[in-house]
């Protein structure tokens, strides 16, 4: 797929405004999707300094993942099934923070499980190439849809 056949991410993300925080998807397969993002648009949670948190590359990693599904959704005709992040093995930073104007490469790389808890691999490395600025193993809760979030109905206590 080339870059302008991919849609908008806010067609992928389901998330607007301030905490929508990717700009595009890049490159995209079944086993992996890559996206770009330039921290100054993630004014939000910018230091007065204009830097950004490393740690946000947790969100990123977690957007690109959402992109990721929605964009394998689409390709098998059906709609894209939400998903909890529920946290990240041997997360790694190599800096506190990401530098203003510096767009950045965020991958997602699935690793395993097709419903309930997926995996994948993913980080976050500068544009112009070079390691990883955020990298770990990230643990997503996928469900059918979201009526299986709540549960049966009955009361328990």
């Amino acid at each position: 797929m080339s870059r302008s056949s991919f849609p908008p991410i806010s067609a992928l993300v389901p998330h607007s405004g301030p905490m929508s925080l990717l700009d595009r998807v890049l490159a995209h397969s079944l086993e992996q999707t890559v996206c770009s993002v330039d921290p100054a648009d993630s004014r939000l949670f910018a230091e007065k300094d204009g830097r950004v948190p490393a740690w946000l590359g947790l969100e990123y990693m977690a957007q690109c993942i959402a992109a990721h599904g929605g964009l394998v959704a689409r390709s098998l005709g059906e709609p894209p099934r939400p998903g909890l992040f529920l946290g990240t093995r041997r997360a790694e930073f190599a800096s506190a923070y990401f530098e203003r104007g510096a767009e950045l490469h965020v991958t997602a790389t699935h690793h395993r499980g097709e419903t309930g808890l997926v995996a994948f691999d993913c980080d976050v490395r500068p544009a112009m190439g070079g390691e990883p600025l955020v990298k770990g193993r990230m643990n997503v809760y996928i469900v059918e849809d979201w009526n299986a979030l709540e549960g049966s109905g009955d009361d328990v206590g």
